[in-house]
C-alpha cells in the first residue's frame, strides 16, 4: 500500500468510527459541510448535521499504463489536473471551473469538450467508494454487488451518500492544443457540422452561439509544438478570441481552464472585462472562485434585483444546462432565442456512453449524440411573472424535445414531472436500500424544494 493510499485508509477508518460512535439522535438531516459550492440555486437551508469531509482532498494514485487515477471526493479539478499533467495524462472529462470537486461532478453532472467521445464525468467512472449516512462505506463498480449504487449515484446530489474515493479514466496529452474556430450563420448547418466534427477524430469539440446568425464551432487537438501561444489568464478574454481568430494555440493547462478566467463570459456582469478593473483585480483574482463569492453575496442581499426594480424592471435568474438530442437541437435554439433571449450560449456535444446499464437518475439514449446548451444570465421584463416563469418554460420545452436538465440550479418541476424525467421509482428503491432511516434529504426536496 502506497503512503497516500495508507493515509486515505486511516482517514476513512477515523471517519467511519466517528460516525458510528456518534450519539446524535436528532432527526435533523445530514448535510455536507463545504466551504464552497458550485450549485447555483437559492437554498432555504434548514438545520442540518454538517459532515466535514474536507480532509478527503488528495490524489492517491495515477496509473498511466492502466489509464486511470484514484482521487478523493473533495479534491478540486484544479488540483487533480495539476497532478496528472506532469504524468502526461488528464482526467477524461475536466469540467470547466477549477473549484468543481471530483465527488461533486460525479454526484451532479460534469461535462466538457471531450464529452462527445468520453461522455459525462460519470461515464468515466471505473469505481467509487460511497459513504452512506449510516457510516458504512460501499465499494461500487459496474458489476459488483453494489452496481445499483454505482449507476444510481450520479445526479443524486448527496441524497444517497458521499463519494470518498473515485477511480476515473484518464487520457494521454501532449504539451499544446491547437484550436480552430469555424463560423456559421445558419443553425441547421451549424448543428450538422457539429455532428460531423464529432466523427473526425479530433480531441475536443464545443461551440458558442453569439447571435441568431453568428455561431462558432471550436475543434481542437493535441499537438507537440506550437508556433505561438495565446494567454487568456489576464488581459485577453478567451470567448472574444473566437470571433477574432481562426486558429489559436494554447498550453494544455490553459486550454482546460480557458473558460475559468472569465466564468465563460459572465464576468462582464461584474465589470471584470473592463481593462482597468482587470488590472485592479490582478491575475490571481480573475477566476470562478472570485466571481462565485460575489454572486453569492449579491444573491444574499439582492442588489441586482433592487436596482432593476428602481428602473421598473422585473428580473429572473436563468442559470441552466440542458442536454437535447441533436435532431431537436435547432428547434431548441429557436425556442431559446425567441422566448428567453440570453446570449451567448455555450454549446457542447455529449455522447451518452452507457457501460451496459443506464444511469438511473440521468437517463440518456445509449450511444446517442446530445447537445448541451449552457445559458446563464438574468432575464428582465417589464411585467411581473410568477416565480420561475422563464425557467418553467425551459423545463417544459426540454421535456417536450426528449432532453434532460441538470439539477445544479433552480428547478420548478411538479412531483409528477420530476418523477417521470428522473426515474423516481427506481430512485426510491435505492433510497430505501442505502438510506433506510431517511437521514438525507430526498432528491426532489433538495433540488426542487431547495430544502
Amino acid at each position: 500500500m502506497t503512503p497516500d493510499v495508507s493515509a486515505h485508509a486511516s482517514r476513512r477508518a477515523e471517519l467511519v468510527a466517528a460516525m458510528r460512535t456518534s450519539t446524535a439522535t436528532s432527526a435533523t438531516p445530514l448535510g455536507l459541510g463545504k466551504r464552497s459550492s458550485n450549485l447555483f440555486r437559492d437554498r432555504r437551508e434548514g438545520s442540518k448535521r454538517r459532515l466535514d469531509l474536507s480532509d478527503f482532498c488528495h490524489v492517491l494514485d495515477i496509473d498511466t499504463t492502466g489509464g486511470w487515477v484514484d482521487v478523493e471526493g473533495l479534491t478540486t479539478y484544479e488540483e487533480l489536473v495539476a497532478q496528472t499533467l506532469p504524468h502526461g495524462v488528464m482526467p477524461a472529462v475536466v469540467p470547466q471551473l477549477k473549484t468543481i470537486t471530483v465527488g461533486g461532478a460525479a454526484a451532479g453532472v460534469g461535462i466538457e469538450a471531450t464529452s462527445f467521445h468520453c461522455g459525462l464525468v460519470h461515464n468515466t467512472l471505473l469505481e467509487l467508494d460511497v459513504l452512506l449516512p449510516t457510516g458504512e462505506v460501499m465499494h461500487c463498480t459496474p458489476d459488483n454487488e453494489h452496481h445499483d449504487l454505482f449507476f444510481g449515484f450520479p445526479n443524486s446530489y448527496g441524497t444517497l451518500g458521499y463519494a470518498l474515493r473515485l477511480r476515473l479514466r484518464t487520457l494521454p496529452v501532449k504539451p499544446f492544443v491547437k484550436v480552430e474556430h469555424l463560423q456559421h450563420s445558419m443553425s441547421g448547418e451549424f448543428f450538422g457540422e457539429l455532428a460531423a466534427r464529432c466523427r473526425n477524430g479530433v480531441s475536443f469539440v464545443d461551440g458558442v452561439v453569439f447571435a441568431p446568425q453568428q455561431q462558432i464551432i471550436s475543434v481542437a487537438s493535441f499537438v507537440d509544438a506550437a508556433p505561438w501561444l495565446s494567454d487568456y489568464t489576464f488581459e485577453h478574454i478567451y470567448y472574444r478570441s473566437l470571433l477574432d481568430r481562426k486558429v489559436d494555440y494554447l498550453r494544455v493547462q490553459d486550454y482546460l481552464w480557458r473558460w475559468d478566467t472569465d466564468w465563460f463570459w459572465c464576468s462582464k456582469n461584474l465589470g471584470a472585462q473592463h481593462p482597468l478593473v482587470r488590472r485592479l483585480l490582478g491575475r490571481s483574482r480573475l477566476n470562478s472562485r472570485t466571481y462565485t463569492r460575489i454572486m453569492r453575496w449579491n444573491a444574499r442581499w439582492g442588489l441586482t434585483r433592487r436596482l432593476a426594480r428602481l428602473r421598473g424592471r422585473f428580473t429572473e435568474s436563468v442559470i441552466q444546462d440542458v442536454d437535447i438530442p441533436i435532431a431537436a437541437a435547432a428547434d431548441f435554439l429557436t425556442f431559446l432565442l425567441r422566448e428567453i433571449d440570453i446570449l451567448p450560449i455555450w454549446i457542447c456535444p455529449v455522447r451518452a456512453l452507457e457501460p451496459g446499464h443506464q444511469f438511473t437518475l440521468y437517463p440518456m439514449k445509449p450511444d446517442s449524440l446530445y447537445v448541451n446548451f449552457g445559458f446563464w444570465d438574468v432575464v428582465e421584463s417589464a411585467v411581473s411573472h410568477e416565480t420561475g416563469h422563464f425557467n418553467r418554460m425551459i423545463e417544459r420545452e426540454v421535456i417536450r424535445l426528449g432532453g434532460i436538465k441538470s439539477l445544479y440550479s433552480d428547478s420548478y418541476f411538479t412531483r409528477e414531472e420530476f418523477a417521470q424525467a428522473y426515474g423516481m421509482a427506481r430512485y426510491q428503491v435505492l433510497k430505501e436500500k442505502y438510506d433506510p432511516g431517511a437521514d438525507m434529504l430526498g432528491l426532489y426536496e433538495k433540488c426542487v424544494l431547495r430544502a
